[in-house]
C-alpha cells in the first residue's frame, strides 16, 4: 500500500535587507548608500515587484490533498481547536471564505493581520491571513517601483514621501505603509522598512518589539 509523504514543514527565511545597515547613536539599525553582498537582484531583474510590507505576524498553511491540513506561526503547529491562538486560526478561516485559499499543494506564507496583532494598525475587525505570492502580488505591488531611479536616494525618498499603503488604500484610508518586500518571481525575497532610514520619526519596529515585552 502507497503512502503519501507528509509535507515537511519549514520557518519562511529571514528576509534581509537589500542595503547595508550600520548602528545609529540611539543604538537602532539604519541602512545607507551600500548594496548588500548578493542582494543586487533588487535593482538589476526587471521581473522582480515591491509589494507593500504588512505589518502582522507570519502564518504559513500547508495544504495536501486539496485540504488545509496544519497552520504554522513561525515553527510553532497552531491546532485548530484550541485556545490562546484561535484568531489565527478564524484569521485563515476568514482568507479561505474570500477565495485566498485557493493554492497549490504544498507550504504558502504570509501575514496574518487583525485586533491582536501588533495593536491592529488597519483598523480590522477580526482577523485575515493575506498570503504573499497571491493576494499580495495581485493586489499590493506597487506600480510606481521601476519608475524612479534603483538608486539609494530615490529609493528613500520614495519611501519617505510618495508611497501609502496599499491595503489602506483600498479601505479609503490614505497612510504611510511599514514598508516594502521586493519579491523575485524564483522566490526571493528582501525588506526595506521605513524605520530602517535615518529620516524616520515615530515608534520603530524595535521599539514596538520592545514594548511588547515590557
Amino acid at each position: 500500500m502507497f503512502v503519501k509523504k507528509m509535507i515537511q514543514a519549514k520557518d519562511m527565511p529571514k528576509l534581509l535587507s537589500p542595503f547595508k545597515r550600520k548602528i545609529d547613536e540611539q543604538g537602532f539599525y539604519i541602512v545607507y548608500n551600500e548594496v548588500e553582498d548578493g542582494m543586487n537582484w533588487v535593482f538589476e531583474d526587471e521581473s522582480v515587484l515591491a509589494e507593500e510590507k504588512l505589518d502582522g505576524t507570519n502564518v504559513s498553511i500547508i495544504i495536501e490533498g486539496g485540504k488545509i491540513t496544519r497552520l504554522f506561526n513561525r515553527t510553532e503547529q497552531i491546532p485548530f481547536f484550541g485556545k490562546g491562538k484561535s484568531f489565527i486560526v478564524k484569521g485563515v478561516l476568514e482568507s479561505f471564505e474570500r477565495g485566498y485559499c485557493d493554492l497549490p499543494e504544498g507550504q504558502h506564507f504570509g501575514e496574518l493581520i487583525g485586533e491582536k496583532v501588533n495593536g491592529n494598525p488597519y483598523r480590522l475587525e477580526g482577523h485575515l491571513w493575506i498570503p504573499f505570492f497571491t493576494y499580495a502580488k495581485n493586489h499590493l505591488a506597487y506600480k510606481s517601483w521601476g519608475k524612479y531611479p534603483k538608486t539609494f536616494q530615490a529609493i528613500s525618498d520614495w519611501l519617505e514621501k510618495d508611497i501609502f499603503s496599499l491595503f489602506m488604500r483600498r479601505k479609503g484610508i490614505v497612510e504611510k505603509p511599514e514598508g516594502i518586500v521586493f519579491v523575485h518571481p524564483d522566490g526571493r525575497m528582501a525588506k526595506l522598512r521605513r524605520d530602517m532610514f535615518s529620516w524616520f520619526s515615530g515608534d520603530s519596529h524595535h521599539k514596538r518589539k520592545s514594548k511588547e515585552k515590557e
